[in-house]
């Protein structure tokens, strides 16, 4: 899968490791609903820093359609919640 975290660029990422990306999708929905900036922003974190260390990033001249978008680190809580759907920002 291919994943793109705004304004840093594209990783590629196995698809094996989505349920343990899930469990931080789950915990980012669950604290954006909530309104909880505080857990919104250390969640967020950990999010973009697991695609990160579990993903393989694609070259910049790179032009592979992304499967996925990710809101950049600086993301606000509203901006982020206009993105989630049901699922979170990751399907299933």
């Amino acid at each position: 899968m291919i994943v793109r975290i705004m304004g840093e660029g594209q990783v590629r990422l196995d698809d094996g490791h989505l349920a343990e990306l899930n469990e931080l999708d789950d915990e980012l929905l669950a604290e954006t609903r909530a309104g909880d900036e505080e857990g919104f922003r250390r969640t967020l974190g950990a999010l973009l820093d697991a695609v990160r260390r579990l993903g393989a990033p694609l070259p910049d001249d790179s032009l592979e359609p992304s499967e996925l978008i990710l809101p950049s680190p600086d993301a606000s809580l509203s901006e982020v919640r206009e993105l989630l759907t049901d699922d979170g920002l990751l399907p299933g």
